[in-house]
């Protein structure tokens, strides 16, 4: 990668003995009215060059903020440093002028965001976005700029680079808009890079390109990598030092081997312990009923005839001839890349979308022979949870009324409805006072159980799961996940569900049918899948799983894990699911 001809100094490499960027005593407050007064809390790091500092913990323990206080984009001025400093090189950034953090803010330290769609301009091309960064810090022509993109395109492993620069940000998929994220991060070859749970929402295989791009990156140009998740497995792969943090504070840090194979601290311990394994649980004894059957399912999106009846093109295959079975009381687990079809197979199955071609038989009825009206008398044995906890409940209705339209839609009196949506609500874990608020009031894991709930109500044989757990913190994650263990025994429920994390499949399905580009390219039980996997596709996505061999062993993990899952199994089962529901036997 080329030299920047920088505006004016930007800063001198570190002593020996300075830490590239350290962190002391910050403080960040929080405004009046919050859960605490402090979202950071005498927070200390240090980061040196050439170190990936990995700092994890739940959602609200201050890791972001923290990363957004050193690059000076607090939410100011209710949230705003009151104690501490952050030295980079030395210099305390919490002392500069907004013009000196404007000058320091991408050349020499840059921030890769956790949405790239949020965090890129979408009316912007990607080349004109990278060009702004080199342009506001350097003194290049037009052309030299260009030629510096390309270059940066290129690195971070993008293909056709001028396509890429030409794109708008739609134009890319999740894994590309992330690498142009890295390309305009690196621009002016920072110091210290700040990752903000870059790899979150990419699947396995996209996921390991882009840690193993921050690692060489990092590696050829000396810098400091400042990597926030809650991925352990993502911290075995990548971290040379782990910071855990809890309300605000550090309470562990240390070396990756030490804080992941004998970590001190309960908390870093119930962190751990809520991680799902890789290995398999044991085989149940399911039904050799079949429930629901797909056969030759394929839809196309695009493609048909264009404006004034010409010939368009062929469109994409997001299902190309799938088929799979589904058998009572089964979890069928989904698994492959972003674009394999995952999503669209869901969608089809509950008739959100139309497939173009095959069959769907729910109880030897084909759904997809069935018009809206016929489809309305089975429409309650099948329902889906959803990805995004925040997108698919309604903020403007109360939690009450979103679990309970479901049943008043399909025939139900209201006041039995209310009913049935106040023991869903109990079912899932949920207070009772829960029924009079409003979305926004919840957590993201609680959001995942009022859709759940939600689901549930109309009494459903079948569950359809998209994704459901991907965006949680991994302690609410595992507790989301012993929900679905729970209900799907007490309720006898056959699921569908998708993800894109093995260690998550390996916990929750029976079965696995793993699909690569709209089509089922290996089918059958968990356990011998992940022993002897026979597609080569599959055993890349095995292969790629962050943290595997951490994963696969380590006795102090395996006796932290099953620790936590006594305590979680010691509680009191769920009430008499039939008596709730009203279910038929």
């Amino acid at each position: 990668m080329s030299a920047v001809v920088v505006d004016g100094p930007i800063g001198s490499a570190p002593a020996a003995d300075v830490p590239l960027l350290h962190i002391e005593g910050l403080d960040v407050c929080l405004p009046s009215g919050a859960d605490r007064s402090l979202a950071v809390d005498g927070a200390s790091l240090a980061l040196s060059a050439n170190e990936i500092l990995c700092v994890v913990g739940e959602s609200g323990s201050g890791k972001s903020l923290t990363a957004r206080a050193v690059m000076g984009l607090l939410p100011g001025p209710l949230v705003r440093v009151t104690g501490g400093a952050i030295r980079l090189v030395g210099e305390d950034l919490v002392q500069a002028s907004a013009a000196r953090m404007r000058a320091v803010r991408g050349a020499e330290i840059s921030m890769v965001f956790q949405e790239p769609m949020t965090a890129l301009n979408p009316v912007m091309r990607i080349g004109a976005q990278i060009d702004e960064v080199i342009r506001f810090h350097a003194s290049l022509s037009r052309r030299a700029r260009r030629e510096r993109a390309r270059e940066l395109v290129a690195d971070v492993g993008l293909p056709d680079p001028e396509r890429i620069l030409s794109a708008y940000p739609h134009e890319l998929s999740g894994g590309q808009r992330q690498r142009a994220m890295i390309a305009m991060a690196l621009a002016m070859e920072p110091k210290v890079l700040i990752a903000d749970e870059p790899t979150t929402a990419l699947d396995v295989t996209t996921q390991a390109r882009i840690l193993d791009l921050i690692k060489g990156l990092q590696a050829s140009h000396d810098t400091g990598v400042l990597f926030i998740t809650h991925d352990f497995g993502v911290v075995d792969d990548i971290a040379d030092r782990v910071a855990v943090m809890q309300h605000g504070k550090v309470v562990e840090i240390g070396t990756t081997a030490k804080v992941l194979g004998a970590p001190e601290h309960p908390y870093t311990r119930a962190l751990i312990g809520a991680v799902p394994s890789l290995v398999p649980r044991p085989r149940r004894t399911i039904s050799s009923e079949s429930l629901l059957v797909g056969r030759g399912l394929v839809k196309v999106y695009g493609g048909g005839r264009g404006l004034f009846g010409r010939r368009g093109s062929a469109g994409t295959r997001a299902l190309d001839g799938v088929d799979f079975e589904l058998h009572r009381g089964e979890t069928l687990g989904v698994v492959g890349e972003s674009g394999s079809g995952k999503s669209t197979l869901a969608r089809a199955v509950v008739r959100l979308i139309e497939p173009d071609a095959g069959a769907l038989h729910y109880r030897g009825t084909d759904l997809l022979a069935l018009d809206r009206a016929g489809m309305r008398a089975h429409r309650a044995g099948l329902q889906m949870v959803f990805q995004d906890p925040y997108g698919s409940l309604n903020p403007r209705s109360r939690v009450g009324r979103i679990i309970a339209d479901g049943p008043v839609t399909l025939g139900t009196p209201r006041p039995e409805a209310e009913r049935r949506a106040r023991a869903m609500l109990e079912l899932v874990g949920l207070e009772a006072r829960a029924f009079e608020r409003f979305p926004h009031e919840f957590s993201g894991g609680q959001r995942q159980r009022i859709g759940i709930a939600r689901a549930l109500a109309l009494e459903p044989e079948i569950l359809v799961a998209d994704e459901p757990v991907s965006a949680l913190d991994v302690s609410v994650q595992a507790q989301v996940l012993e929900l679905f263990a729970r209900i799907r025994e007490e309720l006898g429920l056959s699921m569908i569900f998708i993800t894109h994390d093995l260690r998550v499949a390996a916990q929750v399905c029976d079965r696995i049918a793993v699909m690569r580009l709209g089509k089922v390219v290996e089918c059958g039980p968990t356990a011998e899948l992940f022993e002897r996997a026979s597609h080569e596709y599959t055993r890349e996505l095995l292969a790629a799983v962050p943290g595997r061999s951490w994963g696969m062993a380590g006795d102090a993990v395996a006796s932290t894990r099953d620790q936590s899952r006594s305590a979680r199994h010691s509680r009191p089962p769920i009430s008499n699911s039939r008596q709730i529901h009203g279910r038929r036997s």
